[in-house]
């Protein structure tokens, strides 16, 4: 598995690559957990050379302690890549992603403010700038996102088709834990018993019941509710429990 910190040595290396091989590429913010595993393992099953990219983008987050205090362990995460078979990674520094002080950005105007957007202003803005950097960057076959977080999914669906940008965009299914709860890098930062409490999330969202009987309840089970809605044949939903914010959908 080769390690890459510098745009311009993977570049190298894409070029070597032969046209007709083709490259699944998985982008993370590392902090692995074995949604992203899955997502590793089918671009393995799928193509010649699987690439992962590890990058906290600091342009997607609204807060500047979430930022402070995501998970970050890169040899725990390389010693999982190895074992799945990756290729290559993609480890750059937030200078060699944003050089000229961000002056440039990709910005929806609908998708992405609602919902997610409508809390996290600017956080679509962000992710959508990173994914279209990596993806001219990797210039991959196909590209892997998982459903957990479907609104990005729908948005980097949109902007690649929108830019004509000659990459497969597959979707994966979220991967849960036995009790329901959603694999998130940020499940890590639940107390013990917040965890107790947490797949009462999935599970109320799941009820199909009435959105605003879906508040209560988890208001009841401690959360604190950002929103629960109905779009695009999906009920999402955002909860915070203690310090921590989760997110999840199911379809309707």
């Amino acid at each position: 598995m080769q390690i890459f910190n510098s745009t311009a040595d993977w570049l190298i290396f894409r070029k070597s690559i032969p046209a007709e091989k083709p490259i699944g590429f998985v982008p993370t913010m590392g902090a692995l957990h074995k949604g992203h595993l899955s997502l590793m393992k089918k671009s393995v099953d799928e193509n010649d050379l699987t690439v992962m990219s590890i990058f906290v983008n600091p342009t997607q987050f609204n807060n500047q302690n979430d930022l402070e205090n995501y998970p970050r362990n890169f040899e725990s995460d390389s010693n999982l890549i190895r074992a799945i078979g990756v290729d290559a990674v993609f480890f750059p520094t937030k200078d060699e992603i944003y050089p000229n002080h961000y002056r440039y950005r990709i910005i929806e105007n609908e998708k992405s403010k609602i919902m997610e957007g409508a809390y996290r202003p600017g956080h679509f803005d962000g992710v959508l700038t990173v994914v279209m950097k990596l993806l001219n960057i990797v210039n991959p076959t196909r590209a892997y996102f998982g459903e957990k977080d479907y609104q990005q999914l729908m948005l980097i669906r949109d902007m690649v088709a929108s830019f004509f940008m000659d990459i497969e965009i597959i979707a994966c299914p979220t991967i849960r834990e036995k009790d329901g709860l959603a694999l998130s890098s940020r499940n890590i930062l639940l107390t013990k018993e917040e965890r107790a409490i947490a797949p009462n999330f999935y599970k109320t969202l799941n009820s199909h019941n009435p959105t605003d009987s879906i508040k209560k309840e988890l208001n009841e089970y401690g959360f604190g509710v950002d929103y629960i809605e109905d779009y695009f044949g999906r009920r999402f939903g955002a909860v915070t429990l203690g310090n921590v914010r989760l997110i999840d959908n199911v379809k309707l």
